[in-house]
């Protein structure tokens, strides 16, 4: 794997021990497209197995970045590879849904990416809007398989969707947002 952007552009990471699906080069450089200039802006990875996503937020200039990965067997990779960044990493080794209730801040940028048989897909993303994670500039992106149709409604508003061969990135507000929006255009 590679980092695709920022000063790190072209560095390559390990890859852990163990299950991974690790976020495709075209898909994570094409998501850090549509966020534009990310400096100085938090970020939170959640299933970050190797770290690639939190490594591309701070090869791009997200600061501070986090990284949350529950899988004991990756925990040495994704040292290694925080360790290359050039601000800190702040990883964090527990379930994503233990880091979620506990959250005692928000962040302007949420990748969360659990494994493609993850159940309860739609209940994590609805737990994290409604959490202290999101605020109403916060933006989630959920990486899913393609055939997983995604349920919005709650709190949760769609704002795009981005396809890469058989995986899906859904970009979502909570509603707040869509509310000051829906105002302002009168």
């Amino acid at each position: 794997m590679r980092i695709t952007g920022g000063v790190l552009r072209g560095r390559r990471v390990e890859t852990p021990p163990g299950t991974i699906r690790p976020a495709m080069d075209r898909m994570r450089e094409s998501v850090f497209a549509a966020l534009g200039d990310i400096s100085a802006r938090s970020f939170l990875d959640l299933f970050a197995g190797s770290g690639i996503v939190a490594l591309e937020a701070a090869s791009r200039g997200a600061s501070p970045v986090e990284a949350v990965e529950a899988d004991g067997l990756k925990r040495g990779t994704l040292l290694k590879n925080a360790a290359i960044a050039p601000v800190r990493i702040n990883c964090r080794f527990m379930a994503a849904e233990l880091y979620i209730r506990r959250a005692k801040r928000s962040f302007d940028y949420i990748f969360c990416d659990p494994p493609f048989p993850y159940r309860f897909r739609h209940e994590l993303a609805v737990s994290i809007a409604v959490s202290a994670l999101m605020n109403e500039d916060s933006l989630l992106m959920t990486h899913r398989p393609r055939e997983d149709v995604p349920r919005g409604g709650g709190c949760l508003v769609l704002a795009d969707r981005r396809e890469y061969g058989r995986s899906v990135v859904d970009f979502w507000h909570i509603e707040e947002r869509a509310v000051k929006q829906k105002d302002a255009l009168g």
